[in-house]
């Protein structure tokens, strides 16, 4: 089958770089001097999953790539709707979009029964611009676990985690969610198919919707975070805030959330992603994370002051470090 990793990063070029060493044929879009040592040496994956190189087709221009069976979308999520238009040329009558993205998708309300079926998340898709230019119809839904970093342009290394979960939008196991699933598994990961890719959706963004903007605002690890009373009382209101949301939107959370707290803790040391993009003064993802579930709590009544709270003070942090992008 033809892959085209759209945003070949850490994330992205793990993927790529499994499904390429198993045969499949792989065109991996990235810029930079990323790119540019792809080209020249090939990508080498490094960590977890063993050590090797594979020489897929590398380029920045989707043009290049034609139609594709699947179009893995790896990028920061508000990275986005700014390149969606240029994925044109990779988007064939029968190509699927795997969202490999954090927060709140832009197609969650994509064929939803309820009075909320089919609308539009301007924090997440400004303008209606992955809807429109996408097509919420090619979307399967995916939530990555993996952690990965680029090492060193062209090399990533593959620090912890294989499994990606996926699912369908209107729930049903479709004959091209079950193949992009053979060809993970294939490829050495982990790949259920949730008939519920909602919820998987919720259980990972209800830890980041807290982790995530205290993480950022306080330097904080998982762990520092969990076993300070006060910021785990903090990190317990806003994802109590949270999941109020997404009992109304008809998602209950299989987990208690101290459970889901002690998770966090058990994880150890480790930087949230928005905190480690804060260190490496790179743009955050505040809007799909935090932003979205504002925006659905107003949606359903819910007040969400904590939520408000944390998220107005990242913002802030953010615009006066340059890391909002909005």
């Amino acid at each position: 089958m033809k892959f085209c990793i759209y945003g070949a990063g850490a994330i992205g070029g793990l993927i790529g770089g499994h499904l390429a060493r198993v045969g499949e044929e792989v065109t991996l879009i990235a810029r930079g001097p990323h790119l540019a040592a792809m080209r020249q040496n090939g990508l080498r994956v490094t960590g977890h999953s063993g050590d090797f190189t594979v020489r897929p087709h590398a380029t920045d221009d989707p043009v290049e790539a034609g139609p594709q069976d699947y179009v893995i979308v790896a990028l920061k999520a508000h990275a986005v709707a700014g390149v969606a238009e240029k994925m044109a040329p990779l988007l064939g009558p029968q190509t699927a979009v795997v969202m490999a993205v954090n927060g709140v998708p832009w197609w969650y309300f994509h064929g939803l029964e309820g009075p909320h079926r089919d609308r539009r998340l301007s924090s997440v898709d400004p303008g209606d611009a992955q809807w429109r230019a996408i097509g919420a119809e090619r979307v399967i839904g995916c939530v990555v676990y993996p952690a990965a970093e680029i090492e060193a342009p062209g090399v990533v290394r593959h620090v912890e985690n294989d499994r990606f979960t996926f699912g369908e939008p209107d729930n049903n196991k479709s004959e091209r969610v079950l193949a992009l699933s053979r060809a993970f598994v294939a490829a050495g990961f982990k790949a259920p198919v949730k008939t519920d890719i909602r919820t998987e959706i919720w259980v990972k963004l209800w830890g980041n919707v807290a982790f995530n903007p205290i993480s950022a605002l306080t330097g904080g690890t998982l762990k520092g975070i969990c076993d300070d009373p006060e910021t785990r009382a903090l990190a317990r209101a806003v994802m109590t805030e949270a999941e109020v949301i997404a009992n109304r939107l008809g998602v209950t959370m299989p987990i208690p959330v101290e459970k889901r707290i002690d998770g966090a803790a058990s994880v150890g040391e480790h930087k949230t992603s928005m905190l480690q993009d804060f260190e490496r003064g790179r743009p955050i993802e505040l809007d799909a994370i935090v932003g979205a579930v504002a925006e659905l709590g107003r949606l359903v009544g819910q007040p969400t002051p904590m939520i408000d709270a944390i998220y107005a003070l990242t913002r802030h942090k953010a615009r006066r470090a340059g890391l909002y992008p909005r």
